[in-house]
This record gives structure tokens, sequence and C-alpha cells, in this order.
């Protein structure tokens, strides 16, 4: 084990082979084609092999094939086996010397307070605004619910209005926004949060203060849908069930009673799957 660990911190001491780690870290639990990781990253194809191969002979990831494609996805266990023996094993178990600000628990309190919940995409025009218009209509009781773009659009998307309205959202409360509206001294706390686009995912944001849990549940953009007007409104559709399954799933999980383990590997479970019908 040890000398296996020392192989993988040899691996990620270098700078580009840690950006290659960290993005499918944030895309986790998807295989992202390698294609697409030297596209987000700006890397060469032959130098990203390299890098690839590296990683993969560190057991840090895996390689799957998709008809022609190669992809690659963080091996989550060896990283948790590596992760506890550094814990266990060099600190000893003392998990507040080698981590100093580690969280206990979320910040909100069931018995008072809100859990605060973002949900980032790249245009904030379709999917986010889905994940958030339902998580609020679901259970706006026990969440205080807000959504994002890295690039948003100057407005929503009108097929997604219709979807909202079709199902009896209020969408005059909505509108597209820039992440960085909800970053700054006076910012949300937030307590989760939720990539719901692959290109959000690829962005290397900033830490978002008190360490919230975060996912990526991924879905295909109905914007790129083409076709008649009822064939993209159909993606949209198809769009909204994935992500009320995904919602209705994250909140019916029993948050005051899971540890902050528990608790990321539900969410994490909830964007393999939950991928759902038209609603």
């Amino acid at each position: 084990m040890q000398k296996m660990i020392l192989t993988q911190l040899t691996t990620l001491g270098h700078a580009e082979r840690l950006e290659v780690f960290r993005l499918l870290v944030r895309r986790y639990p998807d295989a992202v084609p390698a294609g697409e990781i030297a596209a987000v990253l700006r890397i060469k194809a032959p130098t990203l092999s390299t890098y690839l191969a590296a990683l993969m002979r560190a057991d840090l990831i895996t390689r799957t094939r998709a008809g022609t494609s190669l992809l690659y996805a963080v091996n989550m266990s060896e990283v948790q086996s590596a992760l506890n023996y550094l814990v266990f094993d060099c600190c000893r178990g003392r998990m507040e010397t080698c981590f100093d600000t580690l969280p206990a628990q979320l910040t909100g309190d069931t018995a008072m307070t809100k859990y605060n919940v973002l949900f980032i995409c790249t245009g904030n025009s379709a999917r986010s605004i889905f994940a958030e218009s339902i998580l609020r209509k679901e259970a706006g009781d026990r969440f205080t619910v807000y959504s994002a773009g890295t690039k948003p659009q100057s407005e929503l998307n009108p097929f997604a209005l219709q979807v909202l309205n079709q199902k009896g959202h209020d969408v005059s409360v909505l509108r597209a926004k820039n992440v960085s509206e909800l970053q700054g001294e006076d910012a949300p706390v937030f307590d989760f949060v939720f990539t719901v686009c692959d290109r959000a995912a690829n962005e290397d944001c900033p830490a978002w203060p008190g360490q919230p849990v975060s996912a990526h549940w991924g879905l295909p953009d109905p914007v790129k849908a083409l076709g008649t007007d009822a064939e993209k409104s159909l993606a949209f559709q198809q769009a909204y069930g994935a992500l009320r399954n995904r919602v209705l799933a994250f909140s019916a999980l029993p948050l005051a009673s899971l540890d902050r383990i528990s608790l990321q590997r539900a969410v994490d479970d909830i964007g393999r799957t939950h991928s759902g019908e038209p609603a």
C-alpha cells in the first residue's frame, strides 16, 4: 500500500496531471471521452495520453471503451483507500491534524434552518432552472433553492418556461443569473451544490465557503435538440422528468441522520440513476 501511495502522490505532483484528475473528480460519476478532456484543458492529444497512462498506472482513474471512444473516470474506490491510508496510518486517525477545517455536519439545522441548495449550469436557462423550480415546489419548506450559470443567457428558454407553466410552477421568481451573484461576503453559505450540465462541471470554479456537499447530475442539453417544435418540447419534458426524479430522491434523503460520507455517496448515486421519463 505504501508503495502505491508514493506512486499516486508522485503522479499528482505534476501540475497538468493533477488538473486532469481534478476534472474527472468534478465530472464523477461520469466517464469522460479523452477528446473532451483535451479540449477542456487545452492539452495536446499525445501529451494527454501520457498523463492518462500515468494516472491509470497509479490506479487513480479507469478506462472503458464505448464504440471507438475511450472514456476515463475517477477510480473512486482506490482514491478512498488512499485517503483512508493517509488519515488512519499517517495521521493515526487524528483527522483534526490532517484536516483542520473538516466539516462534521451540514450548516443547516433541521429544527431551525433551511438547507441552502445551488444548481449550476452554463446558461441557467433550462436544466438548472428546472431543478430550482422542482425543489422549491416539492420541498420549499426545508430548502432555500438557488440556480445560476457560469455563462448565463439573457433570457430563460421559452420551451423551458412552457414546461414549467404546464407543471404549475411559479415562473415569476425565475431569472438567469451569473454564479458571481452568489459569491462574496454577503452570499448565502451553501449546504449543497449540484452541477447539472457537463460544461459547468468542466469549469474549475473557486471553492465554495463552508465546503458544501457537491455532486454532478449531468444531463443532455435540451436546448440543442433539433427537429420540430414538438420534438424540441419532448427533449425539455425528458430533462424535466429526469431532474424531477433526482430532486425527489434527494429531498427524500434523511439528511439529519446521515454522516457526510454517507450523504456524499447518496448524492453521487442519485447522479448515476433516476434518469426518468417525460413527466
